[in-house]
């Protein structure tokens, strides 16, 4: 039987595309790294988002230590912060303990948490198997929140939590888990974590390419312990010092920088992004 619900007229889609803005990041040196290339005649300008690319669902990926959850956590304090209801859907810690996490990114970060609070809504998936185990249960549940409070972004940390142990459903959880965030209009970030034996740099993530390949872009952390002197050269850091890395790994609704840049974890627990490697290896900074 054909599906015409999924047949289009590409210029009635025209009429409903979503606006290319940025949705900001609450990450030091983020914004900037999402652009658009506007065109005036036959001239291309390049344009800063300043931010995520709006609605677009994105992937954190890295192994443990890298930053994933802070990124996730500033953005939600900083959009809460801007008065944009956020839903943080916790598969990883109860909620009780996510509370204080986000309390303390938002102090760090010089927001007024008495405002925040206000506009995060927490679903804990991490003490209800319901929640973590049966999707049309935590879709329902995503559904009534993003009605009930008018959700702008939401944040899953971890997706990963999701399919534990049935790595076979991988595909699938993601999958429809995108096609909910889509529909109901939703920026968003997923956290996955990666598996140790995969490339530092790459977007795979537990259960195969199955977030990298479904969402619309990923960014990548990693991080390495400096053992050699020329290591110690690189990054002018001493041996035993840990350095991290981050890097775009594509992004399908904006361009993006493709470098990879130092990431530093501050000592009030908070994520920076860096100068570009390459910048450092030339001398340029």
């Amino acid at each position: 039987m054909a599906q015409h619900d999924a047949v289009h007229l590409l210029s009635d889609l025209s009429r409903e595309m979503p606006q290319l803005v940025g949705v900001k990041t609450g990450v030091e040196g983020l914004d900037d790294l999402f652009y658009v290339t506007e065109f005036t005649g036959t001239e291309a300008k390049i344009r800063p988002l300043q931010g995520y690319p709006h609605r677009a669902v994105l992937n954190i990926t890295g192994t443990p230590d890298t930053g994933k959850s802070l990124m996730a956590e500033q953005f939600t304090v900083k959009q809460a912060s801007l008065g944009y209801p956020v839903c943080f859907v916790t598969t990883e810690q109860p909620a009780e303990f996510l509370a204080v996490s986000l309390r303390q990114r938002a102090l760090a970060m010089g927001l007024n948490y008495d405002e925040v609070q206000k506009q995060i809504v927490v679903v804990d998936a991490a003490s209800s198997a319901a929640l973590r185990e049966d999707m049309p249960t935590l879709l329902d549940t995503l559904a009534s929140v993003i009605r009930q409070y008018g959700v702008k972004s939401t944040v899953v940390d971890s997706v990963t939590g999701l399919f534990e142990a049935r790595e076979m459903l991988a595909r699938q959880v993601v999958r429809q888990l995108y096609n909910f965030l889509k529909k109901w209009h939703q920026t968003a970030l997923l956290i996955s974590q990666k598996r140790s034996g995969h490339e530092e740099l790459t977007s795979e993530a537990a259960g195969g390419y199955a977030v990298g390949h479904i969402v619309d872009g990923s960014l990548v952390v990693s991080k390495r312990e400096i053992m050699r002197t020329a290591e110690q050269n690189l990054y002018r850091k001493p041996i035993g010092e840990t350095v991290r890395l981050f890097r775009i790994d594509g992004c399908r609704m904006s361009g993006h920088d493709t470098s990879v840049h130092l990431l530093e974890i501050t000592p009030e627990g908070l994520v920076k992004i860096g100068p570009r490697l390459q910048d450092l290896i030339s001398g340029k900074v």
